[in-house]
């Protein structure tokens, strides 16, 4: 049977990976799944980086701003809306155009990673939580290391959920994350896919463009929608949102902006490196660097032609 073609955009934080990827989608009849885990949540526009109308030039976007932060959102959930968003795409004629950061969520859906089944058992979960608790993520996250370092590396200290859903999956089955993805990839995939990484050449220029979208999210509200999410209280996934967290302790009193925007600037760039870290490791992509090639638009679109005809 003949693979559905997807096309896939991806690379860190404030690479322009939408641009790409509505250049891309408007050369070659597309639309767009976005496969980034805070863009699914309503009201977060500024802190996840949501496209506007404007940089959408028109291109159907999909999978962005679909349920309330209190929600929960999975991998699984994910791949399962975006496998639906796809045929409705191909239905209709049109081409698939994967662009995010979420290198999980990218890889889940085009290498047909399932995880493999997983018991249900709130006691586990429990226990986790309390040791989270009392030991803190940092203690769980150097377990995980010694576990799983492969997906430990790839985790953030403040990315709880994760932590212990990885341990978790562990404790449950003896199985890492890890191995089970390296099984699924085994069972093959429903696509056919181009996996374009977009990469600086000078990693120093990138930390440039995270700084520069730093400074105009704060200029467009991201203080006022930060203030908002942090007053509901409850503690979401969505309030793990890189914008929202570090400014917390500038509402609080204990930071000063300058400092919380400092800070800001300093973990959206370590997130960043955790991105390349993760897509980096995938032997078959398309590298583009739009610091060392001018023309690196038509580059990228002569390549996703040249598969769509293949």
């Amino acid at each position: 049977m003949k693979k559905t073609k997807v096309i896939a955009v991806v690379g860190p934080t404030a690479s322009g990976k939408t641009s790409l990827a509505v250049e891309i989608a408007k050369a070659v009849g597309g639309e767009i799944i976005s496969a980034d885990s805070m863009q699914i949540y309503k009201g977060m526009f500024i802190a996840t980086a949501q496209p506007s109308e404007e940089e959408k030039q028109g291109i159907p976007h999909h999978l962005i701003s679909i349920i309330d932060p209190s929600e929960t959102y999975s991998v699984a959930q994910f791949v399962s809306d975006a496998k639906r968003c796809i045929e409705d795409i191909v239905s209709r004629g049109n081409v698939p155009v994967i662009a995010g950061g979420t290198g999980l969520y990218v890889d889940s859906l085009l290498y047909g990673i399932d995880f493999g089944f997983v018991p249900d058992n709130s006691e586990m979960r429990d226990k986790l939580k309390d040791r989270l608790e009392k030991e803190g993520a940092e203690k769980l996250l150097s377990e995980l290391r010694q576990i799983d370092p492969e997906t430990a590396d790839t985790l953030h200290v403040n990315n709880a959920g994760r932590i212990l859903r990885a341990l978790e999956v562990y404790y449950l089955t003896g199985e890492t994350i890890s191995e089970q993805k390296r099984k699924s990839r085994e069972k093959g995939s429903d696509y056919d896919s181009l996996y374009i990484y977009i990469e600086y050449a000078d990693r120093q220029k990138l930390y440039d463009r995270i700084e520069k979208r730093v400074d105009i999210m704060v200029d467009t509200g991201l203080l006022e929608e930060a203030e908002k999410f942090i007053s509901l209280g409850e503690e979401t996934t969505a309030k793990q949102a890189i914008g929202y967290k570090e400014l917390k302790p500038y509402f609080s009193g204990e930071y000063t902006l300058g400092e919380a925007l400092d800070n800001l600037k300093k973990e959206t760039r370590h997130y960043a490196k955790r991105q390349m870290t993760w897509f980096r490791r995938n032997e078959n992509k398309f590298t583009v660097q739009p610091d060392a090639d001018n023309d690196f638009v038509s580059t990228a679109i002569g390549k996703v032609k040249e598969f769509l005809k293949g």
